[in-house]
């Protein structure tokens, strides 16, 4: 049958697998506020606007449980970075930025 590893046809060299952890997912932003859910979008939008893979873990039909950004661990300080300097140039910033992009 197919799903039995003896009846693959090209079997997987083990050398080929990635044991290591550096692509597990880490939390990088979590909140359970009034407005966690737009700030987890804006924080995904800025870090895959900069190449960062990222996804938004949200408890559907349960927002009492929060929302999450999680971004791989070999990625982490890059997107700690990213965040930081977004938060640091602030709204004008953004609000530039959009302009460029619209002009």
């Amino acid at each position: 049958m197919a799903q039995d590893p003896e009846d693959d046809e090209a079997p997987q060299d083990e050398s080929s697998i990635d044991p290591s952890h550096d692509f597990d997912m880490a939390t990088l932003f979590s909140s359970q506020g009034v407005d966690a859910e737009m700030e987890a979008d804006v924080i995904h939008g800025i870090l895959e606007s900069n190449g960062v893979p990222s996804m938004v873990v949200r408890a559907t039909g349960l927002s009492p449980l929060g929302f999450e950004v999680q971004v791989p661990r070999i990625r982490f300080e890059e997107a700690e970075r990213l965040i930081a300097e977004a938060k640091a140039a602030g709204p004008e910033a953004a609000a530039e930025a959009e302009a460029a992009s619209e002009g």
